[in-house]
């Protein structure tokens, strides 16, 4: 997905009626058992780290870990093509995951910059736990990924399915719940102004960031039904 559609798709969904309409074709997915066992660990080790309720300093560690899984698919599929790249329907496959994966770092790159910012900004930054725990622990979900990707390309998008969920989850009662408050808050930021997104307030900055969430959401499910539907075939 190309920056400039995933930007007017971002714009589309702060209508409330079309978010709804964007987020009803995926709800209700039921993954894997893999992929369900695997996002209850990963969700609940984030609680165990930072609490179940939403904060600028649990969102700073999640967007940390949030860029692996893309990371992962990507170089899972230039492996495999450096081995099938005979097989033209294989490398189709595998290059479709390539654009989405790639964007989605940069999206996420973006978030973890911006939102580093500004927990320095409000003086909640820890270096330990906020910053060397969530690098520690990407190391280690890098290569679980990678190895899922390899095995289950399938269970490996849901898992995301089920993350980004929850990441959606997690913004929008922050959202709600602060909304007074974020509004009071201005952004300024040379990285957002780079990426080509305007925030005026926190309440837009985390409000737009929702929607990226949403949307990942929907695209790992995406790459979910593209290969249930090459099994049918």
């Amino acid at each position: 997905m190309a920056r400039t559609s995933h930007e007017g798709i971002v714009e589309r969904l702060k209508d409330p009626k079309e978010l709804e309409a964007y987020k009803k074709d995926c709800d209700g997915y039921k993954p894997s058992a893999v992929a369900r066992l695997l996002g209850d660990l990963l969700v609940g080790t984030g609680n165990f780290f930072y609490g179940k309720d939403p904060s600028y300093e649990k969102f700073k560690a999640v967007e940390v870990i949030a860029r692996i899984p893309y990371q992962s698919w990507e170089s899972v599929a230039y492996t495999l093509l450096t081995s099938f790249y005979s097989n033209e329907k294989r490398a189709i496959s595998l290059s479709k995951v390539l654009p989405f994966a790639r964007h989605a770092q940069d999206n996420e790159t973006m978030h973890v910059v911006v939102i580093s910012q500004i927990v320095t900004k409000h003086g909640k930054n820890d270096v330990v736990l906020h910053t060397l725990v969530p690098i520690i622990f990407s190391f280690f979900y890098f290569w679980a990924v990678w190895l899922l990707s390899m095995f289950d390309r399938k269970a490996a998008f849901e898992l995301n399915y089920l993350f980004e969920q929850h990441a959606f989850d997690q913004y929008s009662q922050f959202v709600e719940k602060n909304a007074d408050e974020l509004k009071k808050n201005k952004v300024q930021s040379e990285f957002l102004t780079f990426y080509g997104r305007h925030a005026e307030t926190e309440y837009d900055l985390f409000n737009s960031i929702r929607l990226d969430e949403i949307i990942h959401r929907n695209c790992s499910l995406v790459m979910v039904r593209e290969l249930e539907k090459k099994r049918i075939m």
